[in-house]
């Protein structure tokens, strides 16, 4: 037993907000690429296992890009096969370098990995890679694993097999009609979403984030993933963001473009196909250097879970359009 007098001294130290949970971080395509290419050597064959290099932010002891999202850079040669396997973890593909001929199955629903393509691997749903171009084919992996050990609810089984049986020679981004059901897309294609984000490029967009737009569950409305929301956002040249905060923690992946994103007092560079995480809480605000061609990141959040729990808080404003942040009695030092 403890005395509630104890846990109140803690809390006191929260006023205002929690400490942002990880440090702001950038990891370099110039540097993780290589490594990826080195692996090859280490792991000559996946098997069941996954040739994935993992981003450890240095402020997390436990590891992970944040404290509740992992993120990484995962590699399938050619000819090679990822093999299936199911686990509670729910997951996404965001593709670097892919293919015509390269695929996710994922519950049976064949899903073609083209550059920027989108795909889901939602929790407890069968997948396995295909690669069945010449070429080593890249993507960006994101997981919900800190938030679902952190739970203590991860589960994992083998397929048993190599492959899963694909139910139609189709892709898996469409919304189809099955036993009165409707299923949400697993794919969204690079194609669609460059040429809506382009379409709208004369909006004014986000103060905080620039013109953004959401992957959405056309079912719901909802996030792509009940505990991952996922957004691309253009920086129109030379646009600089305000500053804000949220407490949602967010990973980015640079598609194209150079800039920077400041997070508190510290500066992160950014270049094409590098990565970065901005821990819960931060204030952060987004630069494009170019004054003559727009930047475009893809960046991955866990609003949804803050959102499912009346958790969620923004300031100076609700950009998002939830609850207002708590407000702070003042003076601090009543006596």
């Amino acid at each position: 037993m403890r005395g509630q007098w104890k846990a109140d001294e803690l809390l006191v130290q929260t006023i205002g907000g929690p400490k942002p949970a990880g440090s702001p971080y950038v990891w370099k395509w110039s540097a993780v690429h290589p490594l990826l290419l080195e692996a090859c050597n280490v792991l000559p064959e996946s098997f069941t296992a996954r040739r994935h290099l993992g981003f450890m932010n240095p402020g997390l002891e436990r590891g992970g890009a944040t404290h509740t999202i992992r993120m990484g850079l995962q590699m399938v040669r050619p000819g090679e096969i990822a093999w299936a396997h199911r686990h509670t973890i729910a997951a996404l593909r965001f593709v670097v370098a892919g293919s015509k001929q390269a695929y996710t199955v994922v519950d049976g629903e064949v899903c073609p990995m083209e550059n920027y393509d989108l795909i889901l691997t939602p929790q407890w749903s069968w997948h396995d890679h295909h690669n069945k171009s010449g070429e080593n084919i890249i993507w960006l992996d994101v997981l919900d694993a800190s938030l679902i050990a952190a739970l203590n609810a991860t589960f994992y089984e083998p397929y048993g097999e190599k492959r899963q049986q694909a139910k139609r020679s189709g892709e898996g981004d469409y919304v189809p009609e099955q036993a009165g059901a409707r299923q949400p897309p697993l794919r969204y294609p690079w194609s669609e979403t460059e040429k809506l984000l382009q379409k709208m490029a004369h909006l004014e967009g986000s103060a905080y984030d620039g013109l953004s737009l959401e992957y959405v569950n056309p079912m719901t409305g909802g996030p792509a993933l009940p505990t991952l929301g996922c957004w691309v956002q253009m920086l129109r040249p030379g646009e600089s963001t305000q500053a804000h905060r949220h407490i949602s923690s967010a990973v980015y992946f640079v598609v194209r473009g150079e800039g920077e994103t400041v997070v508190g007092d510290e500066r992160l560079e950014w270049n094409r196909h590098d990565s970065f995480a901005v821990p819960n809480w931060s204030w952060h605000r987004h630069i494009n250097r170019s004054k003559t061609d727009a930047a475009i990141l893809f960046s991955v959040n866990d609003t949804p879970v803050f959102q499912a729990l009346g958790l969620y808080r923004e300031e100076p404003e609700n950009s998002l359009q939830q609850a207002a942040a708590p407000l702070t009695p003042t003076p601090l030092g009543r006596k």
